[in-house]
């Protein structure tokens, strides 16, 4: 019996998260903002990539929001603010991953007439983010070679989740011994071939127009 209440718990959360995440989804389509749930482990680089992107959107005139979500603290919430976007800092707690609650309650701090792309930058972590969709209209998932060339391998659940795979820090591979097609290879299979992971280097401004154009925000 117990083994059945546990189960029947958590169906329970994941279908109400799943109703709080179709009703983001919808307010944020309402208001004409395209939107990104970017997941990854810590280091990786997605605050990085984030803060890169939305310079480039912002050459174009286009004006980013962001919520930046770690479990505690306020660190990738101030580099986000000092890039000048519209940045709401929110600490999980305990929790390893964001949920579409949290984001529900983030979304009403943020001027949502001022932004036209919203950055959801996830807690570190290639596991629990997988099974709580937050209402964004894509899923990112972003590993950089650092982290060794077996994280497909190891963490597929999160790959399958994303709708966008992307590998960070290609250019210092060769010195951390890690083979770029091992990585891109475990994803083709993982995925069938249906999708390629796509490359880049924030710090040498390699791959993000294609990430942006990938992620159809301009």
């Amino acid at each position: 019996m117990h083994n059945i209440t546990e189960i029947g718990m958590e169906y329970d959360v994941l279908r109400e998260n799943a109703n709080i995440a179709h009703m983001n989804h919808h307010f944020l389509e309402d208001h004409n903002i395209r939107s990104v749930d970017v997941m990854g482990s810590i280091g990786s680089g997605k605050t990085s990539l984030i803060i890169k992107m939305a310079e480039k959107l912002a050459v174009k005139g286009i004006r980013t929001g962001a919520i930046a979500g770690d479990v505690t603290g306020d660190d990738d919430y101030k580099r986000m603010r000092n890039a000048g976007i519209s940045v709401v800092n929110c600490n999980t707690g305990h929790e390893c991953h964001l949920d579409a609650n949290m984001v529900k309650r983030s979304l009403k701090k943020i001027d949502i007439h001022s932004i036209d792309v919203l950055f959801i930058e996830n807690v570190g972590n290639l596991v629990c983010p997988a099974d709580f969709p937050l209402g964004a209209d894509l899923r990112a998932v972003v590993i950089s070679t650092t982290e060794g060339d077996d994280m497909v391998r190891k963490h597929p659940d999160i790959f399958l989740h994303s709708d966008i795979a992307v590998l960070n820090k290609t250019d210092i591979a060769e010195y951390v011994d890690v083979d770029v097609n091992v990585i891109k290879n475990d994803y083709s299979k993982l995925t069938g071939g249906a999708r390629e992971m796509m490359e880049c280097s924030v710090r040498h401004d390699k791959g993000v127009n294609e990430l942006i154009a990938a992620m159809k925000l301009w």
